[in-house]
């Protein structure tokens, strides 16, 4: 809010929408454009719909039907937990979607602040409509 109405802020590629895309290569971890623009690149780092994963639990129907689409492994983790495994930095690493989402919310606080030129301190962040109360959580 400012100057008595909503500014969208763009993002370092100039863009008003930052894509929820965050790819792990052997040098970086990039999110946003720069992630998606290399997706055909490195399809299995590269994490979008994370929200997918949130809430759910590994074993749930639905969501080993979504895993069929996704270039990215996923595996159990602790308590059925769906976890996301990537390789970063020639090493094997798991996340949990909660993370990835961070990941995305933390680059765009970055950009925010840096347009601003001061801290945010809060934030209002939606879910789906559809995510169910264990999603909401």
């Amino acid at each position: 809010w400012q100057n008595d109405r909503v500014e969208i802020i763009a993002n370092d590629q100039g863009n008003r929408t930052t894509p929820s895309y965050v790819a792990f290569t052997d040098t970086e971890r990039l999110i946003g454009d720069a992630a998606k623009n290399q997706v055909a690149m490195n399809a299995a780092n590269t994490v979008f719909d994370a929200k997918r994963l949130i809430g759910r639990r590994f074993d749930d129907p639905c969501l080993q039907d979504d895993l069929k689409h996704l270039p990215f492994k996923v595996v159990q983790g602790t308590g059925g937990k769906p976890m996301i495994q990537v390789e970063f930095k020639s090493e094997a690493k798991t996340f949990a979607a909660e993370e990835i989402s961070s990941m995305v919310l933390s680059k765009m606080k970055e950009i925010a602040e840096a347009y601003l030129g001061k801290e945010v301190k809060n934030a209002v962040v939606t879910v789906p409509a559809y995510f169910n109360d264990a999603q909401r959580q």
